[in-house]
């Protein structure tokens, strides 16, 4: 896949990364509102000039999704932060990492609340990832093989044909029942590699009120990938 940059006029001008795909066969156009980011994937023969044509007659439906996409955070003392589906107050405290105690997020004042608060929600998400996930395939009558976190844009979950179960660690910043959905979800797919009838009805059988956490993450997910743990500037 070849790819290079467009810049969209206007104010502020927009960075779109043309992308040629061998399997595309229109123009479609992808905004990121948890990255801010513009993509504009395109047939390998089809002319440039109609593919900037394509973008230029829909700038105003870009902006309009950039516009509406959450503001970039980054957690700090003194301000609140979402975990376990509720705003939770970041406190200094003494050690040196990141703890929740008594409904707080303590932190050591370091200068380091990024990196810190990613290594609490990692370690969080995995026992409770993993715990969900055993209770589900003991109801299902499944194991599983190995579960790995990640930091993934594109989805919250995906389960291997091998077994193996991949979850966004992001996922411990929502309410529980939306973390015990997404674990249900995947350790369905051990009965069902698809999203056919059969699949949903093990989904629901594993989780019976699963649409309301499905709605919760269409509504919330891009805010919770707002959130920036990197070093504080």
């Amino acid at each position: 896949m070849a790819t290079k940059t467009h810049i969209l006029a206007g104010d502020p001008p927009i960075e779109v990364a043309l992308k040629r795909n061998a399997r595309a066969r229109r123009f479609t156009l992808r905004v990121s509102k948890s990255l801010g980011t513009v993509s504009l994937s395109l047939p390998i023969h089809a002319p440039e000039t109609e593919a900037l044509e394509f973008l230029a007659e829909r700038a105003g439906w870009v902006r309009r999704h950039l516009d509406a996409a959450p503001e970039i955070q980054r957690p700090a003392i003194g301000l609140s932060f979402p975990l376990l589906g509720a705003d939770r107050a970041v406190v200094a405290g003494s050690g040196r990492s990141a703890r929740f105690l008594d409904g707080r997020i303590v932190m050591p004042e370091n200068g380091r609340a990024g990196p810190l608060m990613g290594t609490l929600l990692k370690s969080m998400a995995r026992e409770a990832l993993v715990a969900r996930c055993d209770h589900h395939g003991a109801r299902l009558g499944r194991s599983f093989g190995r579960i790995t976190l990640r930091d993934t844009r594109s989805r919250w979950g995906s389960c291997s044909t091998r077994g193996d179960l991949m979850f966004s660690w992001r996922l411990i910043m929502a309410p529980p029942e939306v973390l015990d959905y997404v674990a249900a979800h995947e350790v369905a797919h051990l009965a069902e590699m698809n999203h056919s009838p059969a699949f949903w009805a093990a989904c629901e059988d594993l989780c019976p009120a699963y649409q309301a956490p499905r709605r919760w993450l269409r509504a919330h997910g891009a805010a919770l990938q707002a959130w920036r743990f990197d070093s504080l500037p």
